[in-house]
């Protein structure tokens, strides 16, 4: 399945040998000076004030059936797909915490560059490179980050690459060639440049940017998981295993941005319920690209809709391969774009609340992809043999109305107004 959220993927991307930048991408953090909250400071690694993590009770929005585990006392707990991904999401929002009040007495704006000769401008090469490829492939996306900070634009163009080429692994023109193998040796990979080894330039972009923001490992290695997925698993029993799927392939992507799309200084909201609102977007952007696709995936034998769902509703796999609209299908179909509609809604929560800067690329994401759902019900639920999509005219349409939401405040503060 193509990656969701901010990233269209699909043509491979050039692999460019980058091994001469590597020593510049080693032990990055030298620090000095006298106390001061880097926050305060315009194009800090975040610019914004990261509120601390406070406990809030759970409640699963949406039905899932749950996996079971034993906990110490030797009962069982019920442990659905949502509350084990929303466990990785309270350790990304204590992560950059930390990260916070280690630095915050640090008069910096971000990890400073050993400059080794000869080896930053070719670090500058591999951002520009990953710079034309988000121009090439995303196009819109890429125009919104240029009212992003420099340092802030260039990382968010690495940690694209690094998706799309991930995800040209398994979706990509050599895909039939890729092994479990293959996976386990790009991990690896990921594992080198999270140490400051990259393999190649695109490489030495996200290795360079992994040591500027309080970026974590684990969501990069989900996404690598997602992949696993796509080469040995084509149904998805209900919700709850499709669900942890559109978490690994796309919810991933925004837990890696919200470090470096900060958040606003003035936001009033939790840390983690930022983070849950960037997972949101790609639970929804992901469950859109697979209403978009049924009838692709369905030629290449896959079928990424709950098979429990489906029964409910009086239809088989067999109703999908066969690519007839009926009234079955289009009470079904009005069902799953209600459900991506809703992870939309939750989305919106937390994209005031990043920083100033970084709102309209996500807003233009979330408008246009919210769009297909649109498309997709005027098309009268075809989505065997056609395509849903936004035409350039409403996108072009959308750039304003994003930017106009961007503007905003933090939804947090009229919250607290309003007490």
């Amino acid at each position: 399945m193509p990656l969701a959220l901010l990233w269209v993927a699909t043509p491979s991307t050039e692999v460019y040998n980058g091994f001469g930048v590597t020593e510049s991408l080693v032990n990055r953090s030298i620090y000095h000076g006298k106390s001061k909250r880097i926050c305060k400071k315009q194009g800090s690694w975040n610019s914004c004030k990261l509120n601390a993590a406070k406990p809030q009770k759970r409640t699963s929005r949406f039905p899932v059936l749950s996996s079971m585990v034993a906990n110490p006392t030797g009962d069982v707990a019920v442990l659905s797909s949502e509350q084990r991904v929303y466990d990785v999401v309270l350790k990304q929002a204590a992560l950059v915490n930390r990260e916070l009040k280690a630095r915050e007495d640090l008069d910096l704006d971000v990890k400073p560059d050993i400059a080794v000769p000869g080896t930053l401008s070719l670090l500058g090469e591999a951002y520009d490179r990953c710079g034309e490829v988000c121009a090439e492939y995303a196009k819109t996306f890429y125009l919104g980050t240029q009212l992003m900070t420099p340092t802030r634009r260039k990382a968010i163009w690495a940690i694209y690459v690094w998706c799309r080429r991930t995800d040209e692994l398994v979706d990509g023109p050599n895909a039939s060639h890729i092994t479990p193998t293959a996976l386990d040796r790009w991990e690896a990979r990921l594992e080198d440049l999270f140490r400051g080894r990259p393999f190649d330039m695109l490489d030495a972009a996200l290795s360079d940017t992994v040591t500027k923001f309080p970026i974590d490992i684990q969501p990069f290695k989900d996404m690598i998981e997602g992949m696993r997925l796509d080469l040995r698993k084509s149904r998805y029993k209900n919700f709850d295993e499709l669900y942890l799927y559109c978490y690994y392939v796309a919810g991933t992507v925004g837990l890696m941005s919200v470090p470096v799309m900060g958040i606003a200084p003035e936001s009033k909201a939790p840390t983690e319920s930022v983070y849950n609102a960037a997972l949101a977007l790609g639970i929804a952007n992901q469950l859109t690209n697979i209403l978009r696709d049924v009838g692709e995936d369905s030629r290449r034998g896959r079928v990424y809709l709950p098979q429990d769902e489906l029964a409910q509703a009086g239809l088989s796999d067999e109703d999908i391969f066969t690519g007839k609209v009926t009234e079955k299908w289009r009470n079904f179909m009005k069902k799953q774009i209600k459900r991506a509609r809703m992870f939309f809604d939750e989305a919106e929560k937390g994209v005031s609340e990043l920083s100033s800067a970084s709102r309209w690329p996500v807003w233009a994401s979330l408008l246009l992809y919210r769009e297909i759902l649109d498309e997709i019900e005027a098309n009268d639920y075809n989505n065997f043999t056609k395509r849903a999509y936004v035409s350039k005219a409403k996108k072009l349409l959308a750039l304003p109305v994003a930017y106009a939401k961007a503007i905003v405040p933090p939804q947090s503060l009229s919250s607290v107004a309003k007490v």
